[in-house]
């Protein structure tokens, strides 16, 4: 009797390697433009991450990517979000307050997106990214998406691709979009540059801390909020909320004419967000109907047309091969005082034009 034919081991465990490899190989395949922007549209959380993460790439495919989802998803952002910036010193208690704010927002209907922008170390170029740890309410919320990103050495914690971002996200359905910023400085500029409104987060205790806080970050405020107005607290936020309004009296009027407001709450017992809230849509209306609201958003992509133009220029310059040859002889002189600063700079800038 023949006996029966055994199956080539050999063969099965090429094939059996073949698919996981195929596996593999599908599985780092990047999904075409056309489907990140389906995706997105759809309110694929998965597929737009994807794509956020193709704009904050190095790699120049992935810029080449990035630029044509972006480009597709412009036509879906109709400008009627409601960009909202929140800073605050260190310890104020920001993370807590977005995700009070958020739940508060989305249980009025709103879809609410998260830029949450973490400091970066200096020496090991880390972030710790842990917004979503400290925002568990928002994070597993179907209606509402976190972005966690490191600042790297960009201007002041905010992370260089936050203004594409807030693109995809609007193309995403997301109607209240919340940047939150490493902490108060220079910095909170860039992100004044890309939102409507701006919320600063203060202490119980103005004396000390409106001292250290910069004059044109409150200046930029449209609202000035003191936080853990609660326990022992309650009265010292209360004295700090009179000595911030005394303060804002005593600066300009905005080109808007918007004059700033001052509250408190408590983020932690969820009191006093209502509040905030119709101070937002109050901005919102009387923007809109005088139509500044609109004139602000076309300066702000004036704005970042001249920057963008101002980084792409110096990172052409600083990759340069005779530039960077150069530089280093330059920078040498410069050091030994036998070349001044504004000298060598000019060279090198005639250099890369040539």
């Amino acid at each position: 009797m023949p006996k029966p034919n055994k199956p080539d081991q050999s063969k099965r465990s090429f094939t059996s390697q073949e698919a996981i490899n195929k596996m593999i190989a599908n599985r780092k395949a990047l999904p075409s433009v056309e489907e990140l922007v389906a995706g997105i549209r759809n309110q694929n959380r998965v597929l737009l991450s994807k794509a956020i993460t193709l704009i904050e790439s190095t790699r120049t495919d992935h810029q080449q990517l990035a630029q044509q989802v972006i480009e597709q998803c412009l036509p879906y952002t109709t400008g009627s979000s409601i960009r909202i910036g929140i800073t605050g010193t260190p310890g104020v208690g920001k993370s807590t307050f977005i995700e009070a704010f958020g739940g508060l927002l989305l249980d009025q209907g709103r879809r609410v997106a998260v830029l949450a922008v973490d400091p970066t170390s200096q020496v090991s170029q880390g972030s710790i990214l842990g917004d979503k740890t400290r925002m568990a309410g928002l994070s597993t919320d179907p209606r509402a998406f976190i972005r966690p990103s490191s600042a790297g050495d960009s201007l002041g914690g905010v992370a260089r691709k936050t203004r594409e971002t807030i693109v995809l996200l609007e193309a995403a359905g997301y109607d209240t979009i919340l940047i939150e910023t490493v902490g108060v400085g220079q910095s909170e500029v860039a992100v004044y540059s890309m939102v409507d409104f701006f919320l600063l987060l203060l202490l119980p205790g103005a004396g000390d801390e409106l001292q250290g806080i910069k004059r044109g970050i409150v200046e930029m405020a449209d609202l000035l909020v003191v936080n853990k107005a609660d326990g022992d607290n309650t009265t010292l936020a209360k004295q700090s909320r009179q000595a911030y309004k005394n303060a804002v009296h005593l600066f300009p009027p905005k080109e808007s004419n918007w004059t700033p407001k001052v509250t408190q709450c408590s983020a932690l017992n969820k009191e006093g967000l209502s509040e905030i809230w119709e101070t937002v849509e109050a901005h919102h209306n009387q923007l809109t109907e005088s139509g500044y609201w609109g004139q602000c958003r076309q300066e702000q992509s004036a704005y970042w047309l001249r920057e963008t133009v101002q980084r792409l220029l110096g990172e052409q310059f600083y990759g340069d091969p005779a530039i960077q040859k150069r530089l280093k002889t330059l920078e040498a002189e410069v050091l030994a005082g036998n070349k001044m600063p504004f000298t060598a700079a000019t060279e090198l800038v005639s250099l890369f034009v040539r």
